[in-house]
């Protein structure tokens, strides 16, 4: 089935530049004044009033950079995923001009490297030299050798007088090296964009004018990292100064490029074993044909007795060794709480009472086949024997009796209840002092009037040698009898009041029964007896068997039990919780290896809740829900906007235009390209990887792809290339048919 698309409720938009008005540099204005007709030259001269507009031109400042990815310092698989940086000022890539280009292209790139390939850097840990910024437009370091590769061609006179002394990184890029890994000028302007994270009621469709506090400017890189994995160094390098290193018509000297890296990081992507968030679900839908929590499939053409045997199997059974208490050794089944289908109601037991009282009572004898089912039985013992293993609550029930046991007798005898119901009473009658009470009543009644006609009553009474004769009872009430309790406890009216009075001790008992409703303190082997039942890289559905709860909760209830009243006591710790309803067991590496994977159960498109969620082991989840769902999903957990390809080779082309922009384009419409290769929209690709995009070199590159993919015949613009480039989190969806 279908569900709906949840309501939007943040909205990110990108933007494909932010020239500025002004770029950085020094700035001087004129201001002239005339009278026509009159020589005013002697009395207004020209006035003139200089500015400057700065920038980070050769170094950025930490506080101005808002993210890396992959995260400086980390390892894991980022053969798929294009570097990138973003920066908390949305200008910071165009604040200065490329020399003979368009104003969308900025002077900054990212660039990657692997370990040896940086002359000065060969294990890629982020070596650089450092000297000012006028040594390096020099071509010497800060002690007067000269530097390896040609600087960049800046004039010094359009430098600040600070940033000369500045002391700025830069690295030796070999020529081929330089030649084959960087972007061309158009793709620069591509690989750079603006993104606007909108506020938490953004609505679909709306394009309001971006906040300027919400808009961040972002460098892609345009280099995978290998396959094979191992250690990469990435600088944000400047390209002003190298307009005639740059494009198809750019001449690198021989001796390499002496480039400014203005910020850099390391990371380590190790090897891709092809077991990535979408390899791992896909095994999980490969495994349909057993969602239900069964043991492996049965054998064909069973005879009578097998297919007995079989039923019991495929409703979640198993079968276990069992000794009867003759010493006989035979099997017998055994179901936990967890059922292929839904359990068939647990009878009353006898004199239609709603609990068992021993593990024999739970017992189910199959007379036909002369075997045992042991599941009841087996709930009502582990039950008892939780109970029995945790001190702290075997405390909490006795004191709850105890308690519990003093309100009713109180609840028998209370003066006030006498020719009244028992619904009349409540929760202080029970938990206060009788006799203290009616003190209290007569020293407030009429003001001390009531006490002391009393004392002067008691004081003629006692003289004449008169006795008070007791308030008659209804006529139509008789006494309230210990017998008859057992039937005043069943009235719902009754146990409330009884509750109220031991709240307090009644507390920590329901707490941990609300536990043991939801399995908290089962074993895992009770949950799934038979290992086949839950294989590896396997997904299980299942209903939850409330008669199986019921006989735990009845186990554990039944230690210190002495007399029928204590049985009826139990009861007011019944029925706090409802048991869950259904749950899912998930048995995969991705519970290891994405721990922060969203899970989410509907309803009729309602998202449902879990009751609780808990690992088991390493690779094991459990969720449990209060009703029966009909669509659980698995997304992959979104770690930010990434770009580049999905574990497939492919993009997902997104809507470009109208009120569905960035939505996924469906079906086969969007899945680009159609035919993926590993050689396809590359360029220097070296063993191991996709290497460096080509996005518009020669050959096949991507940007003209993605613009005939889209029907269009005019380029995509920077903000719609990244929305295609956008690596979206991977969601499966398993629906009950």
């Amino acid at each position: 089935m279908s569900t709906t698309t949840p309501p939007v409720q943040h909205r990110t938009r990108f933007f494909d530049h932010r020239v500025p008005a002004l770029y950085g540099g020094k700035y001087t204005i004129t201001t002239d004044q005339s009278i026509n007709g009159l020589n005013t030259a002697p009395t207004l001269p020209p006035r003139e009033q200089r500015f400057d507009v700065r920038g980070p031109r050769f170094a950025i400042a930490a506080t101005d950079v808002h993210a890396c990815y992959p995260l400086p310092g980390s390892t894991g698989t980022f053969a798929q995923v294009l570097p990138h940086i973003t920066f908390d000022t949305p200008g910071v890539p165009w604040l200065y001009p490329m020399a003979g280009q368009d104003p969308s292209v900025p002077t900054m790139a990212l660039m990657v490297f692997r370990a040896g390939e940086l002359p000065g850097d060969l294990k890629a840990i982020g070596l650089a030299d450092t000297c000012t910024v006028l040594n390096l437009l020099d071509g010497r370091s800060d002690e007067g050798e000269p530097l390896a590769g040609r600087p960049p061609r800046i004039d010094p006179d359009t430098l600040f007088r600070d940033e000369q002394d500045l002391v700025c990184r830069s690295i030796h890029v070999p020529a081929d090296l330089f030649a084959a890994l960087a972007p061309l000028p158009a793709e620069m302007g591509m690989l750079a964009h603006v993104r606007e994270g909108g506020p938490p009621d953004a609505t679909r469709g709306a394009s309001p004018a971006p906040a300027e506090e919400d808009l961040k400017a972002v460098v892609v890189a345009n280099r995978f990292p290998s396959f094979d994995g191992g250690p990469y160094v990435v600088h944000l390098v400047s390209l002003d100064g190298f307009a005639d290193c740059l494009g198809p018509d750019g001449t690198v000297p021989d001796g390499g490029l002496r480039v400014v890296s203005m910020w850099s990081w390391v990371f380590e992507s190790v090897p891709d074993e092809g077991l990535g968030f979408g390899d791992l679900a896909q095994k999980l839908v490969a495994d349909t044909d057993l969602l239900r929590l069964r043991p492996e499939a049965p054998p064909s053409n069973p005879g009578p007795a097998e297919q007995v045997a079989l039923d019991r199997l495929a409703a979640g059974a198993t079968a276990l060794p069992q000794r009867l208490a003759s010493g006989e050794r035979t099997f017998g089944f055994y179901r936990g709480p967890f059922t292929a289908a839904p359990a068939q109601p647990l009878p009353d037991p006898a004199e239609n009472e709603e609990r068992l009282h021993s593990v024999d009572e739970a017992l189910v004898y199959l007379e036909q086949h002369g075997i045992y089912d042991n599941s009841y039985a087996s709930a009502f013992a582990l039950g008892r024997a939780l109970a029995l293993a945790d001190p702290e609550f075997r405390t909490a029930l006795l004191t709850f009796r105890k308690a519990a046991r003093g309100a009713a007798r109180r609840l028998l005898t209370h003066p006030q209840l006498a020719g009244r119901s028992i619904g009349a009473a409540t929760a202080g009658m029970l938990t206060g002092t009788p006799s203290r009470d009616a003190f209290d009543q007569l020293l407030a009644g009429d003001r001390g009037t009531r006490l002391m006609t009393a004392l002067n009553r008691a004081g003629e009474d006692i003289a004449a040698g008169r006795r008070r004769t007791p308030a008659a009872r209804s006529a139509t009430m008789a006494p309230l009898t210990a017998a008859g309790l057992h039937q005043a406890l069943a009235r719902s009216e009754v146990r409330d009041v009884l509750r109220q009075a031991t709240a307090l001790q009644l507390d920590p008992v329901r707490a941990w029964l609300d536990r043991l409703v939801t399995l908290e303190m089962v074993p895992f082997e009770h949950l799934v007896p038979d290992a086949g039942m839950l294989p590896q890289d396997s997904i299980r559905f299942f209903y939850v068997d409330p008669g199986w709860i019921r006989a735990a909760v009845d186990g554990a209830l039944s230690i210190g039990v002495g007399q029928t009243l204590d049985e009826d006591l139990n009861d007011l710790a019944r029925g706090i919780q409802d048991p869950p309803a259904c749950g899912v067991l998930l048995h995969s590496d991705l519970v290891e290896g994405w721990p922060k994977t969203i899970y989410t159960a509907f309803r009729d498109d309602t998202p449902v809740e879990p009751m609780r969620t808990t690992q088991c082991g390493t690779h094991i989840l459990l969720h449990l829900y209060p009703q029966v769902i009909d669509t659980f999903t698995l997304a992959e957990p979104p770690q930010g906007l990434h770009f580049g390809f999905g574990d497939l080779g492919t993009i997902q082309l997104r809507q470009i235009s109208g009120d569905e922009i960035g939505m996924p384009l469906p079906g086969a419409d969007g899945e680009f390209p159609r035919d993926p290769q590993d050689d396809r929209f590359t360029r220097f690709k070296r063993p191991g990887g996709l290497d460096v995009l080509n996005l518009g070199g020669a050959g096949d590159p991507l940007l003209p792809a993605l613009s005939q993919a889209h029907g269009l015949d005019v380029p995509l613009s920077s903000a719609q290339f990244t929305l295609q480039m956008v690596k979206a989190p991977q969601l499966q969806t398993f629906a009950r048919p």
